[in-house]
């Protein structure tokens, strides 16, 4: 569900947090916490000297920026230096910072150990844990150290706080995180209390120094390490919020924050698809004269339901800030086992990951990581449908109504009560179209010419307001409603089912596209 922001503070939000990919923002966000560490170091607000802290984050970035580049040699692969960077910067804010040579070498072995785990501890392209976490927990468990977490002080809080809210919310993880800080506040809270605590100076010691905010925006929401499911990932934050506040100990082995995540992770990993995900490209057909949809052979079933996506992965030379990784909605039906299709805007300007993918002959083979996403219809299909899609944001639902149309009649409509409103910015945008006539729907188009398609309404150009909705859908208070698109378009849609009277909204923006 999209959260309940005022809609001019959602599409400030998110103009902000798109323009970079998930990497390139967490880099900007720990290198804004690291500038504030030493501007609270130089004016004597934080125990650490500028000196400790400058020697522990060189020493963890570039320690794992070299890590990095050998792994890449061994294993014949581009290293990532976005990925890298985050991981010496997360290793900074746990371990001692220090200026002495053998502290420092256990942070540059920290480093090595956590790049390593990328590339041995994986399963099908995903890591099994956390890396920072990983390289944290074998120093303690060899006996060489023991993780800080150090970034828990008051005054940290400051950068802390904005920066964890904003990778929260970027990735839509804020319920996951609200699940964890409540299970272990709670019991945080009521052992201080026990000790002889007041209820708010326990509250306040739970924010300043308990590592929670840090822990919940920059470590559980590692997305490589999630599992694919929303209520999975609300039942993995609930679990290592548990282990992370329970003192438990396991003969000379202690639980601490690096190991509670590392007990998730192994969860999350239970949960995950196991089996490799390899697609075969078959075609490459233009949707639009700005969209295409790639059609691919499975080299085993996929499994996925309707509304679900993919991220795939494609290693190329000269990948740009997105970096090798893209998610993309699946716009088949999985009615249909022998063939698995993604729909993407092709418009110019397009990332190196675009640019490689739409340059693959048929017969390449793609790997992808992961098949996830909650974006779907309810059980009960006697419940009625809203569809608002702009642009390429029909991709969903094109897998979604093809389902529904395979478990229908032989004439290929959909048995079920949609209303679709699609808006697209020309009649020549309407990807699809003649697909959708087919079903049967009752379509609401919205584009500045009327495509005069026998059946569909026109309403004009743009999305309709509160008005026009309720006056065109006048049940809409009935109707369980699904929005996707472009972050604007989606915070726009779902302001107008709201205003007119639609009660359950979901949303699938589509972001930094």
């Amino acid at each position: 569900m999209s959260l309940s922001l005022p809609t001019p503070v959602t599409r400030r939000l998110d103009a902000f947090t798109g323009r970079w990919t998930m990497y390139r923002l967490t880099v900007f966000l720990l290198l804004g916490i690291t500038a504030w560490s030493f501007v609270l170091s130089f004016a004597g607000a934080l125990f650490y000297t500028p000196a400790a802290l400058a020697a522990t984050a060189v020493t963890a970035v570039v320690s794992a920026l070299v890590a990095s580049r050998v792994m890449g040699l061994l294993f014949r692969t581009r290293p990532q230096t976005d990925s890298s960077l985050i991981t010496g910067l997360l290793l900074y804010f746990l371990l001692w910072p220090s200026t002495e040579g053998s502290a420092l070498l256990t942070v540059a072995l920290a480093a090595g150990a956590a790049t390593a785990s990328k590339y041995l501890l994986v399963w099908r392209g995903r890591h099994i844990f956390n890396p920072a976490a990983l390289g944290a927990a074998v120093l303690a468990l060899t006996g060489l150290g023991a993780a800080a977490w150090w970034v828990a002080a008051p005054l940290m809080l400051v950068a802390v706080l904005p920066a964890a809210a904003l990778i929260l919310y970027r990735n839509r993880l804020l319920p996951m995180a609200g699940v964890f800080l409540l299970a272990a506040g709670v019991i945080i809270t009521v052992r201080m209390i026990a000790a002889g605590e007041t209820l708010p100076a326990a509250l306040w010691t739970l924010l300043a120094s308990y590592p929670v905010v840090f822990f919940a925006g920059f470590m559980l929401s590692e997305p490589l390490t999630l599992p694919p499911r929303r209520l999975q990932r609300l039942a993995e934050a609930a679990v290592v919020g548990v282990l992370f506040a329970v003192p438990l100990s396991f003969g000379p082995v202690f639980m601490s924050p690096e190991l509670a995540l590392l007990a998730g992770n192994l969860l999350a990993f239970a949960l995950a698809p196991r089996t490799g995900i390899r697609l075969r490209l078959r075609e490459n057909r233009a949707l639009t004269p700005t969209a295409r949809e790639l059609v691919f052979e499975p080299v085993r079933p996929l499994r996925f339901q309707p509304g679900q996506y993919v991220e795939l992965s494609l290693p190329h030379g000269t990948a740009d800030a997105r970096g090798t990784r893209r998610i993309f909605s699946l716009t088949t039906a999985p009615e249909d086992p022998g063939t698995v299709a993604v729909g993407l805007r092709a418009a110019e300007p397009v990332s190196s990951f675009k640019t490689a993918l739409l340059k693959l002959k048929p017969g390449a083979v793609v790997s992808a990581t992961a098949v996830a996403g909650d974006f779907l219809l309810p059980r009960d299909r006697g419940v009625p449908l809203l569809l608002v899609a702009s642009g390429i944001g029909i991709t969903p639902f094109m897998s979604q109504l093809r389902s529904l149309a395979a478990g229908g009649g032989p004439d290929g409509t959909v048995p079920r009560d949609v209303v679709l409103v699609y808006a697209a910015s020309s009649t020549d945008e309407l990807a699809y179209a003649a697909e959708l006539l087919g079903m049967g729907l009752r379509v609401l188009v919205c584009t500045p010419e009327d495509p005069q398609i026998s059946g569909w309404t026109w309403l004009g150009p743009g999305l309709p307001d509160a008005q026009t909705l309720a006056r065109e859908v006048p049940d809409v208070a009935s109707r369980a409603a699904y929005v996707s698109g472009s972050p604007a378009a989606v915070a726009a849609a779902r302001a107008a089912v709201r205003g007119a009277g639609g009660r359950s909204v979901r949303t699938d923006a589509f972001l930094g596209y």
